[in-house]
């Protein structure tokens, strides 16, 4: 490693979340001088907010089941993650003195399930090697007669606004989801002044509104639905089913069994305005098992008691059948028990971009090479949820954005060699 005086060369890493600190760790290994700036009092703030109920790092299912996660830009992911693999993504973590484990889901946590100490580690190994960080810098694009080079960048600072001249520059400045900790997306005119094409920001991993009545909303908004499938048809004609979990929330449901289907969900709003999933209340059993014990004598029991003791049908999914189902269909066996199978609900909207765990569009991929430089800005490069990708949650979010900040760090030293 050379001394601090002995760098041939500096690049700016604007963004320092997982992306940005994995390209600034290649770089620093190049023997590159970086210099990372965040708009944030302190680094890696979302990749903190993630592991709040455990730091799920990754995913050990097989690469190619892996890599489909991505959907339509599976392609240029696996271009990404042949550069750094599940598998190397763990052993990176080992090396930091940061075991992990499988869990039984087969997603990948820290043992200690924490962020923290593994961002601590991490941070301390780049200080020694070099990189400095500047905190509370927020990007304001380029210095205006930098229309060339494109390597004079402009910061508001604490004090003042302030400019930094670097040989190369790499972006990873996040998505738009969780503005407070830093993705507020407010980089994107500043590319498109630049002529790069952005895929408008979109909520993923989010939640979606229903419309329920004042009733069930504050009744049982906050309360989970275990033990339940969701069913839905996508645009292009294709069904998906998955058993999991939700919860209500006032304005409809949110949590992973519906973030693992918010992309295809909210497509399908945006061409025919609503989507209509189903939901099944009692997947273990089948529909004509459910119906023969309705139609079980209840002698002087109520439907709701009968449902109760005949099928543990209670609470939030007894709630859902009176939300969905008039008196008289209630009463109707045939059809209570297609609807304990099969209970219908039209997604009328996502939650807002701010609130959603991640967020879709960004960079398109068309104006990124295979290194990830801007093709109209030579010398500089995106890395993470900047990109047009998306995937569920799982470990896919983090391995992309740790995986394309690998590639982006590699491509400007490749690039810093060549000029």
């Amino acid at each position: 490693m050379p001394s601090h005086n002995t760098f041939s060369h500096s690049v700016a890493v604007i963004g320092a979340g997982p992306a940005g600190l994995m390209a600034a760790e290649v770089l620093s290994q190049g023997g590159v001088k970086v210099e990372v700036f965040d708009a944030m009092p302190s680094a890696g703030r979302k990749f903190l907010m993630a592991g709040k109920g455990g730091m799920n790092i990754t995913h050990a299912e097989p690469l190619d089941a892996f890599i489909s996660r991505y959907g339509n830009r599976h392609t240029e992911m696996a271009i990404l993650l042949n550069t750094l693999s599940p598998q190397a993504l763990r052993d990176w973590i080992h090396g930091l003195g940061i075991e992990t484990f499988v869990g039984s889901s087969k997603r990948v946590f820290p043992t200690d399930m924490k962020a923290a100490p593994l961002l601590r580690a991490w941070l301390h190994r780049l200080r020694e090697s070099g990189v400095s960080f500047h905190m509370r810098h927020r990007w304001l694009g380029w210095g205006d007669h930098d229309l060339l080079r494109h390597n004079l960048l402009r910061f508001a600072a604490p004090e003042t606004e302030k400019l930094f001249k670097a040989d190369a520059v790499i972006l990873a400045l996040g998505g738009g989801s969780w503005p407070q900790l830093g993705s507020d997306g407010a980089w994107v005119p500043l590319l498109e002044q630049r002529s790069i094409s952005v895929a408008a920001l979109k909520p993923a991993n989010c939640g979606f509104d229903i419309g329920w009545s004042p009733h069930f909303s504050s009744r049982f908004a906050g309360q989970h639905l275990k033990t339940i499938a969701l069913s839905y048809t996508d645009k292009d004609a294709k069904e998906h089913h998955r058993l999991g979990e939700l919860m209500i929330t006032a304005t409809g449901l949110e949590g992973s069994l519906i973030y693992a289907f918010s992309a295809g969900l909210r497509d399908k709003i945006a061409t025919s305005g609503e989507a209509l999933i189903y939901l099944d209340l009692l997947p273990g059993k089948n529909k004509q098992q459910v119906i023969h014990d309705i139609t079980h004598p209840r002698g002087s029991k109520s439907m709701a008691s009968h449902l109760q003791s005949r099928l543990g049908i209670k609470g939030v999914k007894a709630g859902l059948l009176r939300e969905v189902l008039t008196a008289q269909d209630f009463s109707d066996p045939h059809r209570l028990g297609a609807t304990i199978k099969a209970l219908p609900l039209r997604l009328k909207a996502t939650r807002p971009l701010n609130e959603a765990i991640s967020s879709a569009g960004g960079v398109m991929f068309e104006d990124v090479d295979d290194q990830l430089m801007l093709r109209k800005l030579p010398g500089v490069f995106c890395a993470g949820e900047m990109l047009d990708w998306e995937a569920p949650t799982g470990g896919y979010l983090l391995t992309g954005c740790f995986a394309s900040g690998k590639v982006a760090g590699l491509g400007a030293l490749a690039w810093l060699n060549d000029h």
